[in-house]
């Protein structure tokens, strides 16, 4: 009978993709590890209201952050994703305070709930396909095209009121532009809709990035963009989509927010750019593009989300807060760097 011994490099090998394994699983064992602490360190953290107060504030940054895995799979990054949630909630508040005017004939339209909604998610589409027309038509890195609309966005906002707030949205009855509301503070069966939007377009992007040609090619792009042209992928094309599919994104989370608040603020929205960054990241999205999936980056924002409204509950600074944040992005890309290195010894192997 031959009798099998385990040689130094078998050993060596096994005991890197047991590595690999836990580095590939690392977000969800973040997400218990820190539920686990905050159990423990905060007795009124387990308890169903809490969850879903927090899953309410997750819904938020991970609907950004749906949208800037599309984004960072090509290779890219939009900085512009928290001035545009500020932007298309002052447009969505302007258009139900004070219509939408028309000097030129005299009047002031006042447009229902659903073609507020209509406008704004225009809004959000119309700036993701300005940052993409910027990257791909003029060249620009993502970097400092985003950057720039960041800017323009968040002066576009300040501008729609000149700096002041549309308070109490609720609409009038006489203009039919009522049930703004609803939209962050409804629900379904229990459920807030904030939840249930997120749950839809988290089902809808996982679909189309695993399943569909288009999703295969946003891979392709991310991994290897010449090749991926040379294969007849049309890289601009591609780049133009996942900015207006962030730019809606964006807008979806500025109308939660402005609906929660019942109100529109020219500064929502601000830093929930880094957010969004690093839930994605925190999810295994690579920021050199061609790898992570929308599952992942959904388990990174409940990690953000937790870790932060559990520092809340325990009384920790906001300013700690944001170094604790700060930490776990490095930390974050640190092990994407281990995870790739380990794949690219174990595939040399």
């Amino acid at each position: 009978m031959t009798k099998a011994i385990a040689t130094p490099a078998s050993k060596g090998a096994a005991d890197n993709s047991a590595l690999l394994v836990l580095l590939k699983l690392r977000t969800f064992i973040a997400l218990i590890v820190v539920v686990v602490f905050f159990a423990v360190m905060a007795p009124n953290f387990v308890s169903v209201g809490n969850a879903v107060i927090i899953s309410k504030h997750v819904a938020i940054n991970a609907i950004l952050a749906i949208g800037m895995t599309y984004v960072i799979l090509t290779g890219g990054i939009d900085l512009s994703v928290g001035s545009i949630v500020g932007l298309t909630g002052m447009v969505a508040g302007g258009l139900i305070a004070r219509g939408l005017e028309l000097p030129m004939l005299g009047i002031v339209i006042y447009p229902n709930i659903f073609e507020v909604v209509l406008i704004s998610l225009g809004v959000g589409v119309l700036i993701g396909a300005i940052n993409g027309l910027l990257i791909t038509r003029l060249s620009v890195a993502p970097f400092i095209a985003t950057l720039g609309t960041l800017y323009v966005a968040r002066g576009a906002a300040l501008l729609l009121s000149g700096g002041a707030t549309f308070p109490n949205l609720v609409g009038k009855p006489e203009l039919e532009n009522q049930g703004f509301p609803i939209i962050g503070s409804g629900n379904l069966l229990g459920i807030p809709y904030p939840i249930i939007i997120l749950i839809v377009m988290a089902l809808v992007a996982a679909y189309v990035a695993q399943r569909t040609p288009f999703g295969r090619r946003v891979y392709a792009v991310g991994g290897n963009e010449r090749a991926a042209s040379l294969s007849g992928v049309r890289v601009d094309r591609i780049k133009l989509a996942v900015y207006m599919i962030s730019g809606l994104c964006a807008a979806v989370a500025g109308l939660i927010v402005s609906s929660q608040l019942v109100a529109s603020h020219p500064a929502s929205g601000e830093t929930f750019e880094l957010n969004a960054i690093a839930a994605a990241v925190l999810g295994g999205t690579s920021l050199s593009g061609g790898r992570g999936m929308i599952g992942g980056t959904i388990i990174g924002a409940f990690v953000i989300g937790v870790l932060s409204d559990g520092l809340v509950m325990m009384g920790v600074s906001e300013f700690w807060q944001m170094v604790i944040k700060g930490l776990v992005i490095i930390a974050a890309v640190v092990l994407d760097q281990l995870q790739r290195k380990l794949a690219a010894n174990s595939r040399q192997g």
